[in-house]
Protein backbone atom coordinates (compact mmCIF):
# COMPACT_ATOMS: atom_id res chain seq x y z
CA UNK A 1 0.00 0.00 0.00
CA UNK A 2 1.54 3.18 -1.13
CA UNK A 3 1.39 6.04 1.42
CA UNK A 4 -1.56 8.29 -0.56
CA UNK A 5 -3.99 4.90 -0.30
CA UNK A 6 -2.94 4.66 3.44
CA UNK A 7 -3.56 8.85 3.94
CA UNK A 8 -6.70 7.91 1.30
CA UNK A 9 -8.04 5.09 3.94
CA UNK A 10 -7.55 7.35 7.19
CA UNK A 11 -9.41 9.78 5.66
CA UNK A 12 -12.10 7.26 4.96
CA UNK A 13 -12.45 5.84 7.86
CA UNK A 14 -12.39 9.62 9.77
CA UNK A 15 -15.36 10.42 7.41
CA UNK A 16 -17.41 7.57 8.51
CA UNK A 17 -16.90 8.29 12.16
CA UNK A 18 -18.32 11.75 11.14
CA UNK A 19 -21.23 10.44 10.39
CA UNK A 20 -22.50 9.20 14.01
CA UNK A 21 -23.89 12.43 15.88
CA UNK A 22 -27.01 13.28 17.43
CA UNK A 23 -28.67 12.81 15.11
CA UNK A 24 -27.40 9.30 13.62
CA UNK A 25 -26.46 7.58 16.76
CA UNK A 26 -25.92 4.40 15.42
CA UNK A 27 -25.70 3.12 11.30
CA UNK A 28 -26.14 0.00 9.85
CA UNK A 29 -23.66 -1.24 7.33
CA UNK A 30 -26.14 -0.84 4.78
CA UNK A 31 -26.57 2.94 5.40
CA UNK A 32 -22.88 3.77 5.69
CA UNK A 33 -22.56 2.01 2.27
CA UNK A 34 -25.52 3.98 0.70
CA UNK A 35 -24.65 7.55 2.34
CA UNK A 36 -20.58 7.27 1.85
CA UNK A 37 -20.96 6.15 -1.54
CA UNK A 38 -17.76 3.75 -0.87
CA UNK A 39 -17.80 -0.48 -2.15
CA UNK A 40 -19.45 -2.77 0.61
CA UNK A 41 -16.36 -4.23 0.52
CA UNK A 42 -14.57 -1.08 1.82
CA UNK A 43 -16.89 -0.50 4.41
CA UNK A 44 -16.84 -3.78 5.85
CA UNK A 45 -12.97 -3.43 5.96
CA UNK A 46 -13.04 0.06 7.80
CA UNK A 47 -15.56 -0.63 10.05
CA UNK A 48 -13.79 -3.72 11.13
CA UNK A 49 -10.89 -1.76 11.77
CA UNK A 50 -12.50 0.43 14.00
CA UNK A 51 -14.12 -2.00 16.05
CA UNK A 52 -10.69 -3.95 16.47
CA UNK A 53 -9.13 -0.75 18.02
CA UNK A 54 -12.59 0.22 20.10
CA UNK A 55 -13.75 3.08 17.88
CA UNK A 56 -16.96 1.65 17.04
CA UNK A 57 -19.10 -1.33 18.29
CA UNK A 58 -21.32 -3.82 17.30
CA UNK A 59 -24.71 -3.10 18.89
CA UNK A 60 -27.09 -5.58 17.15
CA UNK A 61 -26.47 -7.40 13.84
CA UNK A 62 -24.76 -5.26 11.08
CA UNK A 63 -25.47 -2.05 13.36
CA UNK A 64 -23.09 -0.16 15.12
CA UNK A 65 -22.19 2.88 17.38
CA UNK A 66 -19.74 5.24 18.36
CA UNK A 67 -17.09 2.94 21.17
CA UNK A 68 -15.60 3.12 24.34
CA UNK A 69 -12.39 3.67 22.65
CA UNK A 70 -12.78 7.63 22.59
CA UNK A 71 -13.62 7.58 26.06
CA UNK A 72 -9.48 8.49 26.96
CA UNK A 73 -9.72 11.31 23.97
CA UNK A 74 -12.41 12.46 25.11
CA UNK A 75 -10.97 12.89 28.78
CA UNK A 76 -8.22 14.54 27.31
CA UNK A 77 -10.55 17.02 24.83
CA UNK A 78 -12.24 18.19 28.08
CA UNK A 79 -8.82 18.90 29.43
CA UNK A 80 -7.25 20.89 26.97
CA UNK A 81 -10.25 22.94 25.90
CA UNK A 82 -11.30 24.36 29.00
CA UNK A 83 -13.05 27.86 27.96
CA UNK A 84 -11.05 30.54 30.03
CA UNK A 85 -13.09 32.80 32.68
CA UNK A 86 -13.17 35.57 30.30
CA UNK A 87 -15.01 33.80 27.78
CA UNK A 88 -17.39 32.66 29.67
CA UNK A 89 -17.81 35.90 30.65
CA UNK A 90 -18.53 37.79 27.74
CA UNK A 91 -21.09 35.01 26.78
CA UNK A 92 -22.97 35.27 30.08
CA UNK A 93 -22.96 39.25 29.20
CA UNK A 94 -24.44 38.38 25.93
CA UNK A 95 -27.06 35.95 27.07
CA UNK A 96 -28.03 38.64 29.59
CA UNK A 97 -28.47 41.36 27.33
CA UNK A 98 -30.15 39.43 24.72
CA UNK A 99 -32.35 37.39 26.90
CA UNK A 100 -31.10 34.46 24.83
CA UNK A 101 -29.05 31.02 24.37
CA UNK A 102 -25.36 32.14 23.51
CA UNK A 103 -23.24 29.29 22.32
CA UNK A 104 -20.03 28.73 20.76
CA UNK A 105 -19.02 26.42 18.13
CA UNK A 106 -16.20 25.25 16.29
CA UNK A 107 -15.93 23.57 13.24
CA UNK A 108 -15.05 19.65 13.30
CA UNK A 109 -15.08 18.17 9.86
CA UNK A 110 -18.24 18.61 8.01
CA UNK A 111 -20.25 19.17 12.07
CA UNK A 112 -19.87 22.38 14.12
CA UNK A 113 -19.65 21.19 17.75
CA UNK A 114 -20.89 22.99 20.25
CA UNK A 115 -17.99 24.11 22.88
CA UNK A 116 -19.75 26.50 25.42
CA UNK A 117 -23.25 27.76 26.42
CA UNK A 118 -24.85 30.43 28.49
CA UNK A 119 -28.21 29.97 28.90
CA UNK A 120 -30.77 32.34 28.63
CA UNK A 121 -32.88 34.55 30.95
CA UNK A 122 -35.76 33.63 28.84
CA UNK A 123 -38.05 31.10 29.51
CA UNK A 124 -38.90 29.75 26.15
CA UNK A 125 -35.56 28.59 25.06
CA UNK A 126 -33.40 26.80 22.38
CA UNK A 127 -31.09 25.06 24.23
CA UNK A 128 -28.02 22.85 22.46
CA UNK A 129 -26.25 20.61 24.94
CA UNK A 130 -22.49 21.34 25.23
CA UNK A 131 -20.91 18.79 22.70
CA UNK A 132 -23.32 18.08 20.40
CA UNK A 133 -22.02 17.71 16.18
CA UNK A 134 -24.53 19.87 14.33
CA UNK A 135 -24.98 19.59 10.44
CA UNK A 136 -22.54 22.29 9.07
CA UNK A 137 -25.45 22.89 5.94
CA UNK A 138 -27.43 24.85 7.87
CA UNK A 139 -27.56 27.48 11.07
CA UNK A 140 -26.21 30.97 11.26
CA UNK A 141 -23.06 30.06 12.68
CA UNK A 142 -22.43 27.12 10.02
CA UNK A 143 -22.13 30.01 7.81
CA UNK A 144 -19.31 31.74 9.85
CA UNK A 145 -17.79 29.14 10.08
CA UNK A 146 -17.51 28.39 6.53
CA UNK A 147 -15.73 32.02 5.84
CA UNK A 148 -12.70 30.38 7.47
CA UNK A 149 -10.66 31.96 4.57
CA UNK A 150 -8.83 28.19 3.67
CA UNK A 151 -11.65 26.05 4.35
CA UNK A 152 -13.10 26.19 0.89
CA UNK A 153 -9.99 27.05 -1.06
CA UNK A 154 -8.67 23.59 0.75
CA UNK A 155 -12.06 21.56 0.03
CA UNK A 156 -13.65 23.32 -2.70
CA UNK A 157 -16.08 20.26 -3.33
CA UNK A 158 -17.57 21.10 0.48
CA UNK A 159 -20.54 22.67 -0.41
CA UNK A 160 -21.68 20.03 -2.94
CA UNK A 161 -20.70 17.81 -0.58
CA UNK A 162 -23.05 19.20 2.31
CA UNK A 163 -26.06 19.98 -0.27
CA UNK A 164 -26.26 16.12 -0.29
CA UNK A 165 -26.68 15.67 3.26
CA UNK A 166 -28.99 18.74 3.78
CA UNK A 167 -32.74 17.81 3.06
CA UNK A 168 -33.25 18.09 -0.86
CA UNK A 169 -34.03 21.49 -1.94
CA UNK A 170 -33.58 22.87 -5.41
CA UNK A 171 -30.31 24.71 -5.64
CA UNK A 172 -29.31 24.51 -2.29
CA UNK A 173 -25.57 24.36 -3.02
CA UNK A 174 -25.92 27.94 -5.24
CA UNK A 175 -27.45 29.32 -2.12
CA UNK A 176 -25.26 27.60 1.05
CA UNK A 177 -22.90 28.94 -1.29
CA UNK A 178 -24.17 32.44 -1.78
CA UNK A 179 -25.12 32.75 2.01
CA UNK A 180 -21.24 32.27 2.75
CA UNK A 181 -19.86 34.79 0.89
CA UNK A 182 -22.61 37.03 2.23
CA UNK A 183 -21.68 36.08 5.80
CA UNK A 184 -18.15 36.85 4.86
CA UNK A 185 -18.97 40.44 3.89
CA UNK A 186 -21.20 41.35 6.34
CA UNK A 187 -18.97 39.83 9.36
CA UNK A 188 -22.26 38.22 10.71
CA UNK A 189 -24.91 35.35 9.16
CA UNK A 190 -28.85 35.09 10.07
CA UNK A 191 -31.18 31.58 9.89
CA UNK A 192 -34.48 31.29 10.50
CA UNK A 193 -35.83 27.80 10.79
CA UNK A 194 -33.05 26.01 8.59
CA UNK A 195 -32.45 22.93 10.78
CA UNK A 196 -34.87 23.32 12.86
CA UNK A 197 -38.52 24.45 11.89
CA UNK A 198 -39.21 27.75 14.54
CA UNK A 199 -35.49 28.22 15.62
CA UNK A 200 -33.52 31.19 14.44
CA UNK A 201 -30.14 32.00 15.37
CA UNK A 202 -27.44 35.00 14.58
CA UNK A 203 -23.78 34.14 14.45
CA UNK A 204 -20.04 36.05 14.16
CA UNK A 205 -17.10 34.55 13.61
CA UNK A 206 -14.13 34.65 16.37
CA UNK A 207 -11.25 35.28 14.47
CA UNK A 208 -7.85 34.93 15.99
CA UNK A 209 -4.89 37.48 14.96
CA UNK A 210 -3.71 36.06 11.31
CA UNK A 211 -7.44 36.03 10.22
CA UNK A 212 -8.27 32.50 10.92
CA UNK A 213 -12.33 32.16 12.22
CA UNK A 214 -11.74 29.73 14.81
CA UNK A 215 -14.96 29.84 16.18
CA UNK A 216 -18.48 31.28 16.16
CA UNK A 217 -20.49 33.09 18.67
CA UNK A 218 -23.98 32.32 18.21
CA UNK A 219 -27.84 33.04 20.08
CA UNK A 220 -30.63 31.17 19.10
CA UNK A 221 -34.02 31.04 20.29
CA UNK A 222 -37.52 30.90 18.80
CA UNK A 223 -38.26 32.73 15.59
CA UNK A 224 -40.86 35.23 16.90
CA UNK A 225 -38.48 36.98 19.15
CA UNK A 226 -35.85 37.03 15.93
CA UNK A 227 -37.99 39.64 14.15
CA UNK A 228 -36.98 42.58 11.87
CA UNK A 229 -37.36 45.13 15.05
CA UNK A 230 -34.93 42.92 17.04
CA UNK A 231 -32.37 41.59 14.51
CA UNK A 232 -30.59 44.70 14.93
CA UNK A 233 -29.62 44.79 18.09
CA UNK A 234 -28.71 41.34 18.02
CA UNK A 235 -26.70 41.50 16.09
CA UNK A 236 -25.25 44.54 17.22
CA UNK A 237 -24.59 42.37 20.32
CA UNK A 238 -23.53 38.98 19.21
CA UNK A 239 -20.49 41.26 17.01
CA UNK A 240 -19.70 42.56 20.37
CA UNK A 241 -19.57 39.30 21.93
CA UNK A 242 -17.51 38.01 19.30
CA UNK A 243 -15.03 41.28 19.87
CA UNK A 244 -14.75 41.29 23.38
CA UNK A 245 -13.66 37.19 23.18
CA UNK A 246 -11.10 37.97 20.54
CA UNK A 247 -9.44 40.47 23.10
CA UNK A 248 -8.92 37.91 25.72
CA UNK A 249 -6.63 36.42 23.37
CA UNK A 250 -8.33 33.02 22.91
CA UNK A 251 -6.75 31.20 19.98
CA UNK A 252 -9.37 28.53 19.80
CA UNK A 253 -9.33 25.04 18.66
CA UNK A 254 -10.55 25.00 15.75
CA UNK A 255 -8.26 26.47 12.76
CA UNK A 256 -5.21 24.57 12.13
Amino acid sequence: MSDGDGVRSVHRALDLLERFDDEHPTWTLAALTAESGLPKTTVLRLVSTLEQRGLVVAIGPGRYAIGPGFLRWSRLSSETMEISPPVRAAMGKLATETGETANLYIRVGRSRVCLAQAQGTLNVRHVVAVGSALPLWGGAASKVLLTDPPVLEVDPSLIEELAREAPAQPGFAKNLRAAVTEAAARGFAISHGERELGASGVAAPVRRSDGRVVAAIAIGGPTTRFSDDRLPSYVTAVRRCADTIMATGWSGFGAA
